[in-house]
């Protein structure tokens, strides 16, 4: 992904982050609270199978939406 994509992904990122903040179920992994923001970003690797800055750009899109599926249906 190119550097503006890039860029504009992490954006999107750190939006749906604030969005999750107090809405994440609690996990018996994370004592002390999750943190959302990882959570986004850890979906989106698990999800396109490589970090956002390496899917292709003609995937912006798609990544883009499922970001909001994710702040949609916190999980």
């Amino acid at each position: 992904m190119n550097r503006e994509n890039s860029r504009i992904i992490w954006t999107h990122i750190q939006d749906a982050g604030d969005k999750l903040v107090g809405k994440l179920p609690p996990s018996r992994y994370h004592p002390k609270g999750r943190n959302p923001y990882a959570h986004v970003a850890i979906c989106v690797k698990g999800r396109f199978g490589q970090s956002y800055k390496e899917i292709p750009d003609e995937r912006i899109q798609e990544v883009m939406d499922f970001i909001d599926h994710l702040v949609e249906n916190p999980s």
